[in-house]
């Protein structure tokens, strides 16, 4: 995939920040795809009614653009917490995933088309 001490870095300053406040507590799963989850809503509320020239122009603000990161990088946030708090590996996770997505999705039949799978 890429460094995967680059990953697992992030993944210690995470978990350093949140265990220096103690939030170990307040960390379960649930509690995690609820931030998760919430953190994404934050990010789809900045392209809400935007067409797709407005949501692309939208990068070319740098207050915009800045906060478009800000909620990106909320949703990694909780995503690298998540991971670490139950012992996912998110490499071998994307790895196995796309494997999966590689059979429902073959070129020859996806190549070009939004449908799902199951459309195909």
């Amino acid at each position: 995939m890429g460094n995967v001490g680059e990953l697992k870095r992030l993944e210690a300053i995470v978990t350093r920040f949140c265990e220096e406040r103690d939030w170990d507590q307040f960390h379960g799963p649930k509690d995690m795809a609820i931030g998760l989850i919430t953190e994404a809503s934050e990010l789809l509320e900045k392209f809400r009614f935007q067409n797709d020239e407005q949501s692309m122009a939208l990068f070319n603000d740098s207050k915009s653009r800045l906060e478009i990161e800000e909620e990106l990088a909320d949703v990694f946030f909780f995503l690298l917490r998540f991971a670490s708090r139950h012992q996912i590996n998110l490499e071998s996770a994307l790895m196995a995933k796309m494997m999966k997505n590689a059979e429902k999705y073959p070129v020859e039949k996806a190549r070009g088309s939004n449908r799902k799978y199951d459309q195909l």
